[in-house]
């Protein structure tokens, strides 16, 4: 599943598959997580139910934090984004830290410590989804403008330190501290704050430009003012971005998942965008059409783990648009069958083939965990389209409709649980 949230993600979930529910007893020591709560949605389950108990159990108990941070997932999902994210202040308020479950049976073999903060499932690295059912356990310490983070030695005791605060507008001023902190700090550190701030998509685009195997538009960020000159005709899309001009991709800034993106053929229908979407500031490229032969778009979602590429899922589409639900991959064998076979022989063909453009993704950025959605040109380069480390990389795909993903996932997950153990030094616990 792509990066899908809200009410979207839950209603194109239950589309492509249904199934029976899993039950939730809300627990004042524990919290169920966005993982489990995510593939219940995935799963076809109604969390309105659960949702209410929640809030009936923080009636009785309104200083469970857990049951707290629970509720604001769901009201994510369920798409009330404001009243999810007040939930989650709050929880943030009351706890900082939250265990996670996800060391199975108490063999814990390294204790992870996660470095988030507020905000939707686009703000954090979802560690969750890749340390379910591991012998790594997960804490999650929150901080916020009004909750900084502790000095180091008033830091819960853990092996490794991994900032899991994700790129944007609203997490720089977080980063940036977090890079303060971060060159004084002499434990195991993974995903250095300071490389993480590279990773805006104009950023990105400046370091790739023009890079050998590599195609990446220029990408712009453009205040609404200028965006108004542009649909008025007064000023060309050309000049602001030297490579090029209508069709334009265009989203506001900060958007994911496909929200607000629409690729612009003119520019009074830029004019007619803008009066659609209020946002203060835009990213704007050039329309690459990446089509393959058979005129369908192939999209990839892969994760470089100390710079070995992991392939973790490939999604088809007749549109350019895709996100792996409205791909239609759950309803077509043959898609999934190709799907299996591009990941049974990625390390020898796609990587192979890509092999210097994936060098130069980590030498420019040097972050130890990332993930990318890409695509390939016409002549064979490595389209980029976003390079970001708070993509979700999951398997709570159901196994009998795709029995391959399972092995694929197993080989990501155990890789980054390498990365892991070498931060923290203890590879022979594998």
């Amino acid at each position: 599943m792509t990066n899908q949230t809200g009410a979207s993600a839950t209603a194109a979930a239950t589309t492509a598959v249904s199934f029976a529910a899993p039950v939730f007893v809300p627990d004042c020591a524990h919290q169920i997580g966005i993982a489990a709560l995510l593939q219940a949605a995935y799963m076809g389950a109604d969390l309105k139910p659960l949702g209410t108990q929640l809030i009936a159990h923080l009636g009785e108990n309104p200083d469970n934090a857990n049951a707290m941070m629970d509720l604001s997932i769901i009201l994510q999902l369920l798409g009330n984004d404001d009243s999810a994210i007040a939930t989650q202040a709050e929880a943030i308020r009351m706890q900082q830290l939250y265990r996670l479950p996800t060391a199975r049976g108490g063999d814990v073999k390294l204790r992870l410590l996660a470095i988030m903060t507020a905000g939707d499932f686009m703000a954090n690295t979802p560690l969750e989804f890749m340390l379910g059912n591991s012998d790594v356990a997960l804490d999650i310490l929150y901080i916020s403008a009004d909750r900084p983070l502790p000095a180091a030695a008033e830091l819960p005791p853990h092996d490794v330190l991994f900032i899991a605060v994700g790129e944007s507008d609203e997490n720089r001023p977080v980063l940036r501290s977090l890079a303060g902190f971060a060159k004084s700090w002499k434990g195991p550190l993974v995903n250095q704050p300071e490389k993480c701030m590279q990773l805006s998509r104009d950023r990105v685009a400046i370091l790739l430009q023009s890079q050998p195997g590599v195609c990446m538009p220029v990408t712009v960020r453009a205040e609404r003012a200028t965006m108004m000159q542009i649909a008025a005709g007064s000023r060309n899309a050309a000049d602001l971005l030297g490579d090029g001009d209508f069709p334009l991709i265009v989203r506001p800034v900060g958007s994911h998942a496909g929200k607000g993106l629409e690729k612009i053929e003119r520019f009074d229908a830029l004019a007619a965008y803008l009066q659609q979407h209020g946002d203060d500031a835009f990213y704007i490229s050039r329309f690459v059409d990446y089509r393959s032969a058979d005129s369908q778009f192939r999209k990839y979602r892969i994760a470089l783990i100390e710079g070995k590429p992991y392939l973790c899922h490939m999604a088809i589409s007749e549109n350019w648009m895709i996100h792996y639900l409205n791909a239609g991959m759950a309803e077509s064998a043959a898609k999934r069958a190709e799907e299996a076979a591009v990941m049974a022989r990625f390390d020898q063909d796609f990587a192979v083939r890509h092999r210097a453009a994936f060098e130069l993704i980590q030498q420019r950025f040097g972050l130890d965990y990332v993930a990318l959605d890409c695509s390939e040109t016409a002549d064979g380069e490595l389209l980029i389209f976003e390079i970001d480390t708070s993509m979700i990389v999951h398997a709570i795909d159901p196994v009998d409709v795709f029995p391959y993903k399972q092995p694929q996932m197993r080989k990501v997950f155990d890789a980054f649980r390498a990365l892991l153990m070498r931060a923290g030094g203890r590879l022979h616990a594998l």
